[in-house]
């Protein structure tokens, strides 16, 4: 394969839809490739903005702006990065022949909202998912809680980050559930999906890179799993490896490989699972990098961007553990902006660690800011360290 000069005729143009922090890094990553970049976002200097060669900031929803624009930049390669994308716009970009979206438009369309990959894994891949039902009204809701049962959780179908997500403990909650859902969700008045609460042990990201080996075939390769937690649906904080049994690694990767199988091409997707003892139950997949994985940026010989980047770009990766580690988030703490970050100098005093600042230009009190990292001989310590960390810096308005 080649790869062009950034910035002459011959560049191999790489167009990121969403440009926040996990789009930012895999500029990063494709810019030291030689790759000359793109990134579209729906706000002005998005973190991703910062680096790219070129930004722009559109409504990514809107099919015709979207359209225009690539045929407009003309990239080789669209990376969805979001999933509030006009996807139906992609798949037609795709079957033009305009480029090539990764990991394909088919599987950008179905992972946009939770039905098409529910239904995807449980109905097509007989896969082990908790129980689930739709509703498009507060009375189907009502009867699909009662079929499900008590706990459950109501999400919108298209929403991420934990928005719009409410635990129901019991029939009185669903009202106020089935509002925030309608309030938070990329779409009003849309569909919501009601699943059964598993009694879990812990869940875990299990980061799935599908690439070409040298024969021309794909071939799947898997990452150390993640553990996370998560708070109200958000991640607050990764670690890698979980400790896993044998049993339940096997069928993780069992269900993972089978789940990027389906949806095809190439690049990472972060595969998300419920585990139980040996048991392991499907939840979500994302087609490209999970927030979940910013750990493996002090853990991995190549972190999650950049196994993206090449990947996507046909190159030979390597999913090595290099060390444990440990991510924490930091969050905006204030609302306003633009931002300064103080106790930077005594949160680096931390054994092993580091940070990334996303660079947004607007704070919010949870919206992610930046993240801590922490790589250490075992998995507790670098959780610790990755907190010490982000409890250190702190998030103020600027002031004149």
């Amino acid at each position: 394969m080649f790869i062009g000069t950034p910035l002459t005729a011959n560049a191999t143009r790489v167009m990121l839809l969403g440009a926040g922090e996990l789009g930012k890094e895999v500029i990063i990553a494709l810019q030291r490739l030689g790759v000359e970049t793109i990134a579209v976002d729906r706000y002005p200097n998005a973190p991703g903005h910062q680096v790219a060669h070129r930004a722009h900031v559109i409504d990514m929803t809107d099919a015709a702006a979207l359209r225009e624009l690539v045929v407009r930049e003309r990239p080789a390669l669209i990376v969805p990065e979001i999933e509030a994308i006009a996807t139906e716009a992609l798949v037609d970009i795709e079957a033009e022949g305009l480029a090539t979206v990764i990991p394909t438009a088919r599987a950008a369309r179905l992972t946009m909202d939770r039905e098409g990959i529910r239904r995807l894994a449980a109905q097509e891949l007989g896969l082990p998912v908790s129980r689930y039902a739709f509703a498009d009204t507060l009375e189907q809701l009502e009867a699909g809680a009662a079929q499900v049962g008590f706990p459950c959780f109501v999400k919108p179908v298209m929403s991420s980050s934990g928005k719009g997500q409410s635990r129901v403990t019991d029939a009185d909650g669903l009202q106020t559930a089935w509002r925030n859902a309608q309030e938070a969700g990329r779409v009003r008045g849309g569909r919501v999906i009601v699943e059964q609460q598993i009694d879990f042990d812990y869940e875990i990201t299990q980061l799935t890179v599908r690439c070409r080996g040298e024969d021309g075939h794909i071939d799947t390769h898997f990452c150390e799993p993640i553990g996370h937690r998560q708070v109200r649906g958000d991640y607050v904080e990764s670690w890698q490896p979980q400790a896993m049994t044998a049993a339940a690694r096997r069928q993780a990767r069992d269900i993972a490989g089978r789940v990027t199988g389906a949806l095809g091409g190439c690049g990472i997707f972060g595969v998300e699972l419920f585990v139980r003892g040996d048991e392991v139950w499907f939840s979500e997949v994302s087609p490209r990098p999970h927030d979940t994985g910013l750990v493996t940026l002090v853990t991995q010989a190549l972190s999650q961007f950049e196994l993206h980047a090449r990947a996507i770009l046909g190159l030979p990766v390597d999913v090595g553990l290099r060390s444990p580690g440990a991510s924490a988030v930091i969050y905006g703490q204030t609302d306003g902006g633009p931002v300064v970050f103080a106790g930077i100098d005594h949160a680096l005093q931390v054994p092993g660690s580091d940070l990334r600042l996303f660079g947004k230009p607007q704070a919010f009190a949870r919206r992610r800011m930046g993240v801590a990292l922490a790589r250490a001989a075992d998995v507790e310590t670098a959780r610790q360290h990755a907190r010490d960390v982000a409890g250190r810096v702190r998030v103020q308005v600027a002031t004149a």
